[in-house]
């Protein structure tokens, strides 16, 4: 009995250590197929999602070019000179930008997309602020006073253009 039981284990043990690494052995080749094909197929979304991500960041640097009090203020000409008007239709006006845009964040880190938030609501704010100014009497004031403030320091959007360029160089 002690002889059969010892024989049956010379024969077990070996098979059992065979099973166990050819066990491991296909475990790791179907993990290693798992991840190969997990990358082939991140790879190609990637190939196919690319152009449309780049799009997206040029669509909100342009939008970010065409909210530039500078570039703002000459294409939206006030309809009358009372400020609160032009004010108004100016943030109106970046308001319609912005919701044109408003898809393009599903394209974009979501550090970008705070970031360019931030930069539209500063330039509302400068907007703002320059129209409470006791200087500005009327809309065409209002303009001046928004140009003179720009001239000691750069447009909100400035920064997350910045920001914009840095994130889409580290794409390639």
């Amino acid at each position: 009995m002690e002889q059969q039981l010892l024989n049956l284990l010379m024969y077990t043990i070996p098979a059992l250590v065979t099973g166990a690494i050819a066990f491991l052995f296909f475990r790791e080749h179907v993990d290693n197929d798992n991840n190969r094909r997990n990358f082939l197929m991140k790879k190609d979304i990637q190939k196919e999602s690319f152009p449309l991500r780049l799009q997206a960041y040029e669509r909100m640097a342009l939008f970010l070019e065409r909210i530039k009090p500078q570039k703002l203020l000459p294409r939206v000409s006030p309809t009358s000179s009372n400020k609160e008007d032009y004010e108004n239709l100016l943030v109106a006006t970046i308001e319609q930008e912005f919701e044109h845009n408003l898809t393009q964040q599903i394209y974009v880190s979501d550090q970008c997309w705070s970031i360019i938030l931030a930069a539209k609501n500063a330039t509302i704010q400068l907007i703002r602020k320059a129209n409470m100014n006791e200087k500005t009497d009327s809309a065409d004031k209002l303009r001046e006073v928004i140009l003179t403030e720009l001239m000691d320091k750069s447009a909100p959007s400035n920064a997350a253009l910045s920001f914009i360029k840095e994130e889409v160089g580290e794409m390639w």
